[in-house]
């Protein structure tokens, strides 16, 4: 039988690892305040918004997908996908918004629309692209697509 200083070491190195270990998934998930993802997506709200887009919503989560921004340009809603990478040796992000990822958006942008009743409002899919540098001093390298793709997949965008 221990006893009860021996259940206290136990129960410290319990906790002790629990820290450990929780600590390990917060590292390698991508925290949403502190990640590369958000941080794009913050540097892309203040760009569009400087264009004189109105933003509505930011990461628009529901059961189909998520949309990154969500904003109204002259009567027009548009669903913005933010792409963020911290060097475009591969390439620019923008080629991450494969057909895929553009019917889960599309999708998501239905729901969004019927959800509101905006279905007879015009409505439209941009894209921004985001390099940010890791190094000290650098300024991200943004590119905006607009209309950067057609509503993809089998459900009717408009009634």
């Amino acid at each position: 039988m221990l006893n009860p200083l021996q259940k206290f070491n136990f129960g410290q190195r319990i906790a002790f690892a629990g820290r450990f270990f929780g600590h390990c998934l917060t590292f390698f998930s991508l925290d949403r305040r502190d990640g590369l993802g958000p941080a794009g997506e913050r540097e892309a709200a203040k760009f569009l918004r400087k264009l004189g887009y109105r933003i509505v919503a930011h990461s628009h989560r529901q059961r189909l997908g998520e949309i990154d921004l969500i904003a109204i340009d002259d009567g027009c809603v548009v669903f913005v996908e933010v792409k963020t990478w911290n060097s475009d040796s591969n390439g620019d992000p923008s080629l991450a918004v494969d057909r895929r990822k553009q019917e889960k958006i599309t999708r998501a942008a239905l729901i969004f629309l019927k959800a509101k009743g905006l279905l007879e409002h015009p409505a439209r899919f941009d894209v921004v692209s985001i390099v940010l540098p890791t190094t000290r001093g650098a300024h991200p390298v943004i590119r905006h697509f607009k209309s950067a793709f057609e509503a993809v997949g089998n459900m009717q965008m408009y009634r």
